[in-house]
């Protein structure tokens, strides 16, 4: 039953039971009823009046199974039988006059039956083509209004989904406009808090950085300037100096010069007095300084050996090399040795 209260007892009747347990119990209080009635009809009441059995039934069992919150909708009796053939022989006789009133009435319905058959086809199709035409009408205007159903159904979805889809992005640039105004309180906190830093660090910085380096600034630019002072002194006393000793020098290298032209002037005078004999005498005091020259890498020589096994030969060797120095000397000064009446005298005398 669908009343609350029935529900609620049906409820509690049959919860945690199956549908073959809630079968089973229906089933055996009608069955219980079906025997108490059957107690108090005759067999040929039973047989004859099957609908008023089934109709005492009802009557009787409904109170009971609306107790448990179970509606009687339909209660029929299907058949009626014994095991000893009672019912059987009791309608024989009725059943051959009922057999052949049946017969007659059938051969009457047939007759019938075939007129009526007929009538009916007749009106089966003037009612088939109304049916069907009503039914084609009732198809096209079912198919008209669904199509503006579905058309109504696809406008109303479209503006419901662009209404969705509008008030999600309302309510992201809601969202993201709270995160902005919070982004821009939190970088004017920042701001803040750095720029509290950045003050807190430049004091910081003046006191522990600027102050001690300014004032070792100070001192050093006095020490530079200091030493400036003293390095142009010491720049001007040595630029005095060098003054001072540049004189000295000129004045030595003016006395030296002089006392040279001096000398030179008066060597000068004394070959121009004396003529080839001075030139004969600077040639000579210049001999030993050239022989040194050339000797200079004999010096390096610890000994020379001469391989001649004839001692004349070696004395003539020394004597060609002594007859040639006069032509050597001749050659690198334009003085000739031979014109020397010494030299001239002494080479004669070793030729």
């Amino acid at each position: 039953m669908t009343e609350k209260e029935l529900l609620a007892v049906a409820c509690e009747q049959f919860l945690g039971k199956n549908v073959q347990d809630i079968k089973n119990v229906v089933l055996q209080t009608l069955e219980g009823h079906l025997r108490s009635i059957l107690g108090t009809l005759t067999v040929e009441q039973i047989y004859q009046d099957r609908d008023q059995f089934a109709k005492l039934v009802r009557e009787v069992a409904a109170p009971d199974v609306g107790r448990m919150g179970i509606e009687i909708l339909s209660f029929t009796i299907k058949d009626v039988y014994d095991k000893v053939d009672y019912l059987s022989s009791l309608g024989k006789t009725q059943t051959a006059v009922v057999q052949r009133d049946a017969d007659i009435g059938v051969a009457e319905a047939e007759r019938d039956a075939g007129i009526r058959e007929a009538e009916c086809k007749k009106e089966m199709l003037d009612v088939k083509f109304m049916a069907d035409t009503k039914i084609a009408d009732s198809k096209r205007a079912f198919e008209l209004q669904k199509s503006a159903f579905s058309e109504e159904v696809n406008i109303k979805t479209a503006e419901a989904q662009l209404a969705y889809e509008l008030q999600g992005a309302r309510e992201q640039q809601k969202i993201r406009q709270e995160e902005i105004e919070i982004e821009i309180v939190q970088r004017k906190k920042q701001i803040a808090v750095e720029a509290q830093e950045i003050l807190r660090v430049d004091k910081e910085l003046i006191a522990t950085v600027r102050r001690p380096a300014e004032a070792e600034a100070h001192r050093i630019q006095q020490i530079a300037e200091g030493e400036k002072v003293k390095q142009v002194l010491l720049a001007q006393a040595e630029a005095e100096k060098i003054r001072k000793i540049g004189e000295a020098e000129a004045a030595v290298i003016e006395a030296m010069g002089k006392a040279e032209a001096e000398r030179m002037k008066l060597k000068a005078e004394a070959y121009q007095k004396y003529g080839d004999a001075a030139k004969m005498a600077l040639v000579l005091e210049t001999l030993p300084e050239i022989a040194a020259k050339i000797a200079a890498p004999l010096t390096k020589v610890d000994e020379i050996v001469i391989l001649s096994g004839d001692n004349s030969k070696v004395t003539s060797e020394v004597n060609r090399l002594l007859a040639e120095l006069p032509a050597s000397v001749h050659a690198l000064t334009g003085v000739d040795l031979t014109q020397i009446p010494l030299i001239k005298k002494a080479t004669s005398a070793q030729v």
